[in-house]
């Protein structure tokens, strides 16, 4: 079976009860039993849900694998794979990452007596000297967020003794472009609330693996905490996912013609996407994934002023938090996604005041590029070195 069948088919069997084409939504807690112990396999919708497990199943098929455990964030996803270590233990991470993901790293699991060392993992050299003893996870985002490196998956997995974890954070590339189970990853984690949602309306996220003593592991952590998606939210999802394949074609074809033409701008510093041969990673981006996705970032030449002028001025990219919806948007992240990582930390890692981050949505691309344009061409004279107040 492959992916769009997938997408729309497994874990989406007709309803039993009454041969609805579509799963239902089961809004239910609990679930009447016959006997004590005795039921149809579901008790209590914390632990197990009808809607829930029909995500769970259509999403790990879609990464190539048996297992999958939603949660009520992309956040919830990642502390319930963190929950498979113990105090002490050692994790190599990204360097450049989601800025919550770091904040849930560094001002809360540390505190729990777990240890983490940022490298530049574009460059495996810089992971293997990075671990230690005590080491039980690789971290990787790939491509990363907002700079949009490249990570080898199948080199840092190379580098795995038997006790240690790849995960994988998939959540830019999606399962369509890019499958690091079949790289060598152990866990792929995404938050659904991006590309596989797709419509900027539900928030959640998925742990999957082909390991059963891993998947057990965090399920019992998902039961046990709770972090559950609601059978609503997960229903939403599904039905996102099930075009994931015509959207993911699509943002990706925008965000190349996005990409390309603030390259030829020579108002433009720099642009971040995989998809440009400029990029330092570009053929490990065609070696590893199937294509460039829809995200990239850029620098404009000139003051800090007017980046934050160009990204008030859009029509077409809304300035908001989040990516992966079917709408465009357009973030600063030193002040919005990255903003709980210290100042003088972003900026050694190379995110600037003046670097925005693109989500390419699926409008006309015409229309993009001329919004684009107009403001880079209404900002060009912008002298001003004042900031605004940090967030």
């Amino acid at each position: 079976m492959r992916f769009s069948t997938k997408a729309i088919h497994v874990g989406q069997e007709p309803d039993p009860a009454t041969g609805a084409t579509i799963v239902p939504i089961y809004q239910t807690s609990t679930y009447t039993q016959t006997r004590v112990g005795e039921h149809k396999g579901f008790d209590y919708s914390r632990t197990i849900n009808p809607t829930r497990l029909a995500l769970e199943r259509q999403l790990a098929s879609l990464e190539g694998a048996r297992y999958g455990s939603a949660f009520s964030s992309g956040m919830a996803a990642t502390n319930a794979v963190l929950g498979l270590l113990s105090s002490g233990d050692h994790v190599v991470v990204s360097d450049d990452l989601y800025g919550g993901t770091y904040r849930l790293f560094a001002k809360v699991l540390e505190r729990g007596g777990l240890s983490f060392t940022y490298v530049d993992m574009s460059d495996p050299n810089h992971v293997r000297t990075a671990v230690r003893p005590t080491t039980k996870m690789f971290w990787i985002e790939t491509p990363t967020n907002p700079l949009l490196k490249l990570v080898d998956i199948a080199a840092i997995a190379s580098l795995r003794r038997d006790d240690q974890i790849v995960a994988v954070d998939n959540t830019f590339a999606t399962p369509f472009f890019q499958q690091p189970l079949s790289l060598g990853a152990q866990i792929v984690v995404h938050s659904t609330t991006k590309y596989i949602g797709g419509h900027s309306d539900v928030v959640g996220g998925i742990a999957i693996t082909d390991d059963h003593e891993l998947h057990a592991r965090i399920a019992f952590q998902q039961n046990a905490a709770g972090g559950i998606p609601g059978p609503q939210d997960a229903w939403l999802t599904m039905r996102g996912a099930k075009t994931l394949a015509l959207r993911m074609r699509e943002h990706a074809r925008n965000a190349q013609a996005v990409a390309e033409f603030l390259a030829a701008r020579d108002d433009v510093a720099r642009v971040n996407y995989p998809g440009l041969p400029t990029h330092p990673q570009h053929a490990l981006a065609k070696r590893q994934m199937s294509g460039f996705g829809g995200m990239l970032s850029f620098e404009l030449d000139g003051p800090d002023a007017r980046t934050f002028e160009f990204a008030s001025r859009l029509r077409y990219f809304s300035l908001a938090e989040s990516l992966g919806g079917v709408e465009s948007l357009i973030c600063h992240p030193g002040r919005m996604t990255h903003g709980s990582i210290p100042r003088e930390e972003r900026e050694r890692r190379g995110v600037s005041d003046r670097l925005l981050r693109l989500s390419v949505g699926i409008e006309d691309i015409e229309d993009l590029l001329e919004d684009l344009a107009d403001a880079l061409d209404a900002t060009a004279g912008i002298r001003d070195n004042a900031l605004p107040s940090p967030v």
